[in-house]
């Protein structure tokens, strides 16, 4: 797809390249450190599956479950901690995981939060979604400072201040939520909310003077991580990449993230989408073939 110069690359090149380079998400935060004020904003992070449907020998695909496709397929689990202040969405830090590193998602959370704290992240919340609501994640939060926000199941047991431990589901709740104790963690509030099919949501918070609104307001900016997933996989091709090996699709995944950041930011200073940025690119090439087609059809003969 590049165009045609005297001078271009090999398409091999291209190949030796993801296989040459050492993978390591410190290139993505040299990139983003810049763009990112560490001392307001939040951090969500989340985990989505890049589907590898046909794939057979590629090396980190194992099965996961889609949102996408709702259900469980093969694919490769890429793990993004984002920042946010509602207007610029910037990744500064992911992994991906592998069953062969013995490491869970869980272990990856807990590293990138760690790692956030000692690049100095003062985050006005940390969302997250109930996968990684664990007693020890949620601890481990509280230990460096910062609020949460998350969703919890409907089977976590909680004491209200009847003193009476049961599930969530069997909490009465009000519009503003509630404060109960957490079994093995603490005082937290919660808010019971409805999904658009009607079922049940908990949203809690180590912020116990967090109100409906507010609540509202950082569950939308959650939604931020959605939209980088959607962008990512739609304009940066990280899920295209053909390579069998386990170092060519870290290194492609990598130059995929820092893919977005070029297009992010030249949304945020331009006010035209990632969408829009490579549309224009292909109106062009589109444009410039109508004009000068290098491929036809001879000419009919004349009688």
């Amino acid at each position: 797809m590049q165009p045609d110069s005297p001078d271009a690359p090999a398409h091999d090149s291209f190949t030796r390249l993801l296989n040459r380079l050492e993978p390591d998400a410190e290139a993505l935060w040299a990139e983003a450190k810049p763009l990112v004020v560490r001392r307001r904003g939040v951090l969500v992070i989340d985990d989505s599956t890049l589907a590898k449907l046909y794939s057979r020998k590629i090396e980190l695909v194992t099965r996961h479950w889609s949102g996408k496709h709702h259900e469980v397929i093969s694919g490769i689990n890429l793990i993004t901690l984002l920042w946010t202040d509602g207007d610029r969405k910037i990744p500064v830090d992911y992994r991906i995981y592998s069953k062969a590193d013995g490491k869970t998602k869980n272990d990856h959370f807990w590293e990138m939060m760690l790692m956030a704290k000692g690049r100095g992240f003062t985050p006005d919340y940390v969302l997250f979604d109930g996968w990684y609501a664990s007693l020890e994640n949620l601890k481990q939060i509280r230990d460096h400072g910062w609020p949460w926000i998350t969703r919890l199941k409907a089977n976590r047991k909680v004491t209200p201040d009847d003193r009476i431990t049961r599930t969530l589901d069997e909490v009465a709740f009000g519009a503003g939520g509630k404060v109960v104790h957490l079994r093995g963690y603490g005082l937290i509030r919660v808010f019971r909310t409805d999904d658009p099919n009607g079922v049940a949501e908990y949203w809690a918070s180590s912020d116990l003077g967090l109100d409906a609104g507010m609540r509202q307001h950082y569950a939308e900016l959650s939604f931020a991580i959605e939209n980088y997933h959607r962008d990512l996989k739609q304009n940066c091709g990280v899920e295209r990449c053909q390579a069998r090996s386990e170092r060519a699709q870290r290194n492609h995944i990598g130059f995929s993230l820092r893919a977005f950041l070029r297009l992010e930011w030249h949304f945020f200073t331009t006010g035209i989408s990632g969408f829009e940025a490579k549309l224009r690119i292909i109106r062009r090439a589109i444009q410039g073939y109508l004009e000068h087609p290098s491929m036809g059809l001879p000419k009919p003969r004349t009688a």
